[in-house]
């Protein structure tokens, strides 16, 4: 009987290490990428698709070419943790009065999950590595370095990316985190995986700001995720009312892929036990001070963004409710310290009031910022 080799006995491990650590898929790859997932990068970053996020053109060489970050890794090891859903996110969307946050968010925070534990099974690798007479090193990665993890993913064979450029898994569907374990050792490649989609496009009719200019292609500065997350300034009057309720990220391309009738929901404790409460009541988030949104939020990946950013998508919500007892909610805002705050408030009580320029028209008269008044402005042109 042929004995195992090094390569199998430090693949098995690993296999075994990461279902224990709560991975529920592990593949391996090289630390190399495909030209053509370069020339995407560069065409996604020549059109302006990547809106503000001026880093993706800085780290552009990083991430088209993996051992540019990291010359002497051989192999890449790709990871995926599951966090499906125990219902279904679009179901919010009906309920106006209610903040839809994106299921990834509601949780803990995936980075601090995932690293540790990421870290735990790359030290365990290199100590079987050692046991078995090989020498290497290790370098974790989980969402924050120049990494094309998607791709990276698909070459290894855990999925494709779809048609909404998200991966897609046919044992766990859409909803799973990515972490990758690059490493000097050489543990083989596996099989990519072949694209699935078939001539499905749910995913690209559903999106409610239309940023999907092709299959596989998105832009980003149209994209509600970008949008309520990356976003800085004012969100632009045109994809506010795409907006509906949706406070931080959107589900919408990924909840409606029908890939997902093999997803399960999400068996790791801390990506299954809420972070956010069941009061996700605009009026509750829109009486938030940044203390009390740090404390709400600890733990979240919402935090990122601030309170700032989160109070004006919460005011783009509220002025699409339709609902007038919204404003006084958003009255209060109108003397926000910041003008990004200031300014949704002035479009959402736009959109609630009829009279908002007569009744409001102390605030109006007070305020100095030009942006701020170029949204009183529009109001008044009603």
């Amino acid at each position: 009987m042929t004995q195992p080799s090094t390569r199998e006995k430090l693949r098995a491990t690993l296999r075994k290490e990461a279902a224990a650590a709560g991975f529920d898929a592990v593949a391996f790859t090289t630390a190399d990428l495909p030209a053509e997932v370069g020339d995407n990068l560069q065409t996604f970053i020549a059109n302006g698709h990547h809106g503000t996020m001026d880093w993706l053109a800085k780290t552009f060489e990083r991430r088209a070419h993996p051992r540019t970050l990291w010359s002497e890794a051989r192999s890449v090891i790709v990871l995926a943790m599951n966090y499906g859903p125990d219902h279904n996110p679009l179901d919010i969307l009906h309920q106006r009065e209610r903040g839809a946050i994106s299921v990834y968010a509601r949780n803990r925070d995936y980075h601090d999950v995932m690293k540790g534990r990421l870290k735990t099974l790359a030290a365990k690798l290199l100590s079987r590595a050692t046991e078995l007479g090989e020498t290497g090193e290790v370098k974790v990665f989980v969402d924050t370095a120049p990494v094309m993890e998607k791709p990276l993913a698909q070459q290894a064979g855990l999925g494709w990316q779809g048609k909404h450029t998200n991966l897609v898994s046919r044992e766990l569907g859409s909803w799973f985190f990515l972490g990758s374990i690059f490493t000097t050792l050489d543990l083989g490649e596996d099989k990519p995986e072949e694209d699935h989609c078939g001539t499905c496009h749910n995913c690209l009719d559903i999106c409610p700001t239309k940023a999907f200019p092709a299959p596989y292609q998105i832009n980003a500065s149209r994209c509600i995720s970008y949008l309520t997350i990356e976003h800085k300034g004012p969100i632009p009057h045109q994809f506010r009312k795409p907006m509906g309720n949706r406070i931080y990220g959107c589900d919408d391309c990924l909840a409606v892929c029908p890939w997902n009738k093999f997803a399960n929901s999400a068996t790791e404790a801390k990506l299954a036990t809420q972070v956010v409460e069941k009061d996700d009541r605009l009026s509750a988030f829109l009486a938030l001070d940044d203390a009390a949104f740090r404390a709400l939020f600890s733990g979240s990946p919402v935090k990122r963004i601030g309170r700032d950013r989160f109070i004006r998508n919460c005011l783009i919500a509220a002025g699409n409710t339709e609902d007038q007892q919204f404003s006084k909610h958003v009255e209060q805002h109108l003397s926000d310290p910041d003008p990004l705050v200031r300014g949704a408030a002035v479009w959402a009580l736009g959109e609630l009031v009829p009279d908002a320029m007569q009744r409001y028209a102390k605030h109006r008269e007070m305020e100095r910022d030009e942006q701020v008044l170029d949204e009183w402005a529009m109001v008044e042109k009603r």
